[in-house]
């Protein structure tokens, strides 16, 4: 049921109170890059995404742990960052809409920012250092060998919101 502002005189019924009260949604977001070669795939990741709306608020939750036939896309291509499909649709690009655990091992983590590229997508922008104070040399958006060379038992662990287009 789609979301429809209180007036005046509304009634609260089950579906008026369905269409407020979030519940969660399992959700895989497609996985591209922003050059569109060299596309990643999942494989036999785990892919452990979900998403609630609450009026025209969309909570949104991911865990993905990469797996031994998961290809992360072919080496350093300029510009040819990873994005992920976005749950609903934004009504305008919003920057900065969650962040993301980037988890190798150990110490080996950062955190990076869920920034919209477009109104369906987001990419993640590399925002730490390691929590051991090492700096991360490969920076900017994340793709196949930034801010590390991906590979299975790595992760993405985070979650935002947003506002839904209408």
């Amino acid at each position: 049921m789609a979301y429809e502002p209180w007036q005046p005189g509304m009634i609260l019924t089950a579906n008026r109170l369905a269409s407020i009260s979030p519940t969660w949604t399992a959700w895989t977001p497609a996985w591209t890059t922003s050059s569109g070669a060299h596309l990643p795939s999942y494989g036999d990741a785990t892919v452990d995404c979900a998403y609630a709306v609450s009026a025209r608020t969309v909570y949104w939750r991911m865990n993905i742990v990469f797996g031994a036939t998961t290809n992360f896309g072919a080496g350093a291509v300029p510009a040819d960052n990873w994005l992920f499909s976005l749950p609903l649709p934004a009504p305008s690009l919003i920057e900065g809409i969650g962040w993301i655990d980037l988890h190798a091992s150990g110490t080996a983590r950062a955190v990076a920012r869920s920034r919209m590229i477009t109104t369906g997508s987001f990419g993640l922008e590399i925002a730490s250092g390691q929590p051991s104070g090492a700096a991360i040399t490969a920076t900017g958006l994340v793709d196949s060998v930034s801010p590390w060379t991906w590979a299975a038992g790595m992760a993405l662990r985070g979650g935002g919101q947003y506002e839904a287009a209408a």
